[in-house]
């Protein structure tokens, strides 16, 4: 593995997972592996369990960790080509990735969208910058449009959860919120579940559909009560519309998460990223029921982080 920003950059979904679950029955497996190499954790966004997980698998792994709250630690930062500097902006992309590259074996970058400008997060303006600049692997912590160490800790969290034949029903369902959400998690989720050998269904309001570049011939429902109809998975999130970008229609019907949805259910393991606006996306009693699978999900965190650090590792350790 060269570089990690979507599921294209995995070349065995299964075996990446097999790897995971094998970190996490002994996580101290390989402390080795990392010695005499640095990663650098960079966040212009805040983070909690991104900026914990990441450092836990890289000091499993004997890596040097350099954290920098590049939003309010470093100079302000210049994205533009070509910009003439002589506003408030200190320091320009190039310059401090080129920085980067002297300093780090491994560059991991947290990097949210703007939500100002649709062609710019789409385009991943500034993920986009550190690929073409870096020289060594560059790492997404979460980008404008994926949040791929959340998707492979959500793939490792279904299969450590589903033991039947069958395959497993596992819906995305658009949940309430007080501000506009970018699409990242709802994005990766429905790439990785292509993945994945599931029944995936996406429910969400009229105007809140995802990119089809993302969501591809996946169904959409705009219904939550038949969406969840026999649901063995529910991963609960929020996001905008991305048609009208970053906008958030008016939704009149209830799209919160309560116990008594999950009774339409296949008693359905319930998923969410976090951070979750309780009893807004979802209630209390789902939140810290016996369904919820969520802190589960947050702990695999680490041992997605750990696998994909290992990965690159092989590759660094190979040349």
């Amino acid at each position: 593995m060269k570089k990690f920003t979507s599921v294209s950059d995995v070349k065995n979904l299964q075996e990446i997972i097999k790897k995971a679950l094998q970190i996490k029955e002994n996580p101290h497996s390989e402390t080795e592996k990392g010695k005499g190499k640095t990663i650098g954790l960079v966040f212009l966004n805040s983070s909690l369990r991104t900026r914990l997980s990441s450092q836990i698998a890289a000091q499993n792994l004997g890596l040097n960790v350099l954290t920098l709250n590049a939003a309010q630690e470093a100079w302000n930062l210049e994205f533009a080509d070509g910009a003439v500097m002589n506003g408030d902006t200190v320091e320009h992309i190039k310059d401090a990735i080129e920085v980067l590259n002297q300093y780090c074996d491994i560059i991991a970058v947290r990097c949210f969208a703007g939500m100002k400008s649709k062609e710019d997060d789409v385009n991943e303006s500034i993920l986009s910058q550190f690929e073409q600049h870096a020289k060594v692997p560059v790492i997404s912590l979460e980008s404008a449009t994926r949040h791929p160490l959340q998707s492979l800790a959500d793939c490792i969290t279904i299969t450590e959860n589903w033991k039947e034949e069958r395959k497993p029903k596992v819906v995305l369902t658009w949940a309430p919120h007080i501000k506009p959400i970018a699409q990242a998690v709802g994005n990766s989720f429905a790439e990785w579940m292509q993945e994945m050998d599931v029944d995936f269904v996406i429910a969400n309001p009229e105007g809140y559909d995802l990119d089809k570049n993302f969501t591809k011939d996946i169904k959409v429902i705009h219904n939550q009560e038949e969406a969840l109809k026999d649901a063995d998975f529910i991963y609960v999130k929020n996001w905008s519309s991305f048609d009208d970008y970053a906008v958030m229609p008016e939704v009149k019907e209830s799209w919160m998460l309560t116990a008594e949805k999950l009774k339409n259910t296949n008693d359905a393991k319930v998923m969410h990223c976090l951070p979750v606006r309780r009893n807004v996306e979802l209630s209390d009693e789902v939140m810290d029921g016996k369904n919820s699978i969520i802190y589960q999900q947050a702990k695999n965190r680490i041992f997605s982080a750990q696998a994909v650090f290992s990965e690159i590792l092989n590759e660094l350790n190979s040349k």
